[in-house]
């Protein structure tokens, strides 16, 4: 395992994130301390969570992932584990959560950073992330901007003005940001520089053979920012384990769940996760393999988000740091690219 600095703060990050939104839903309270144990033990030290989870989101299953966290985390060395997780923003129905308004405001954020601090029993957070944008942009698989979905927002500088306050109070440490765009990121940047508030350290977004948008204006605004990306769905809810190909199996979370996941599926999905699994047949290696492999060695990546509905699976994309992808490899791939970019953006 190897870790690398999270942007400018001073967390040394695994390069593998253990992400945590089954747990509750899909996973036992027993299963996920296992997955906890397993991962930590073999060099995982950061672990990501967000007040809604589990998914798909319920109001009688909100908060439990945290919990869950919690009772593990009260039992380990604080210092040892790195926290990060997230509040959601407006805009997604949520009425029974913080009395249905989400703004990114003051009351909103200290509530919220409370309401986690409770359930993880922690004094602090490591990163505490923006799980989606105060304002509206396209998000989810959708890419169009749409402004007639423009609505009010919270000015930036007032967002970080509150991270400030509790950075200061010992409740966070750092911040960063979750399905933001180039302009976003920039003016978080921006902001915090102009008005010497907390710089975001992070940005987490989809990213995976099948979704390769960050490879565009993303990139350029992480490198110039500093702003790294935390990579989530780098398998794309399974897809390019190859699992859906043949078996299609029922319990999987495509199946599981209706209409869960409709950023995957969409035209050539199928043909670009078919065209991976052969170039990982071709070369030896388990498709989760190449999949993991792939984005772990992109230069914007800080570190790649696994998500396990079991401990077999964890053990094998645990695996994936061991295998370092050839210059053969990398040109079959942006073969495959070329004729089906970005199939689930």
């Amino acid at each position: 395992m190897k870790y690398n600095k999270l942007g400018d703060s001073d967390l040394q990050i695994s390069e593998i994130t253990l992400g945590t939104m089954t747990w509750g839903n899909q996973n036992t309270i027993a299963e996920a301390h296992e997955q906890l144990d397993y991962a930590f033990d073999h060099g995982v030290n950061f672990l990501d969570a967000a007040e809604m989870y589990p998914v798909p989101v319920q109001e009688k299953t909100q908060g439990l992932t945290e919990s869950y966290i919690g009772e593990w985390l009260a039992k380990r060395q604080r210092d040892k584990v790195i926290v990060a997780t997230k509040i959601a923003g407006p805009g997604r129905g949520f009425a029974w959560l913080r009395s249905g308004v989400q703004a990114i405001d003051r009351k909103n954020i200290e509530q919220a950073v409370d309401d986690s601090l409770k359930r993880l029993r922690t004094d602090y957070i490591d990163l505490y992330q923006i799980h989606w944008p105060d304002r509206y942009v396209p998000q989810f698989g959708a890419t169009v901007y749409d402004i007639t979905k423009e609505r009010e927002t919270v000015p930036i500088s007032e967002q970080l003005a509150v991270f400030d306050d509790l950075i200061k109070a010992g409740k966070i440490r750092h911040i960063g940001v979750s399905n933001e765009t180039p302009w976003g990121l920039a003016k978080f940047t921006h902001v915090a520089k102009k008005k010497d508030l907390p710089k975001i350290v992070s940005i987490q977004n989809a990213y995976s053979l099948l979704n390769r948008a960050f490879d565009g204006a993303l990139a350029e605004t992480s490198r110039h920012t500093n702003v790294p990306l935390l990579a989530y769905s780098p398998l794309a809810f399974g897809l390019l384990t190859g699992k859906y190909l043949h078996d299609n199996p029922p319990k999987a979370r495509l199946n599981a769940f209706e209409g869960f996941g409709d950023r995957y599926r969409k035209p050539n999905v199928t043909n670009a996760v078919a065209a991976y699994v052969e170039i990982a047949k071709a070369h030896n290696i388990k498709p989760s393999i190449l999949a993991l492999a792939f984005v772990r060695s992109r230069w914007f990546v800080a570190s790649t988000i696994i998500g396990a509905t079991s401990l077999e699976q964890l053990k094998e994309d645990l695996d994936s740091v061991n295998v370092e992808l050839d210059p053969a490899i990398f040109a079959e791939i942006e073969n495959v690219n070329s004729l089906y970019p970005n199939p689930a953006q």
